[in-house]
């Protein structure tokens, strides 16, 4: 079964008998153009799906804990935006 998204292809469903099998299809061990591009689509739609602002610059810090709490704060205000109901 190949599934479709406004008339382009986009994948396959693949069966698997076991999961070293299902295990060993996550890997692209001689990647393409082709597989760059469908990577870099894919990277679009999750941006376009989940919009996530970073902050620009360098930042200095006293601690490891001043610092993991302003990721924290990043990642709170990153959850809050996306919570939002999209209209």
């Amino acid at each position: 079964m190949v599934l479709q998204n406004r008339g382009e292809q986009m994948g396959s469903i693949q069966k698997f008998r076991t999961f070293e099998e299902a295990d060993e299809a996550l890997y692209c061990f001689e990647p393409s153009q082709e597989y760059f591009e469908r990577v870099a689509r894919l990277w679009d739609f999750v941006d376009w799906l989940c919009p996530r602002e970073y902050a620009h610059g360098i930042f200095r810090y006293s601690s490891i804990e001043e610092a993991n709490e302003q990721s924290e704060e990043w990642l709170q205000a990153n959850a809050r935006v996306m919570r939002k109901p999209r209209g």
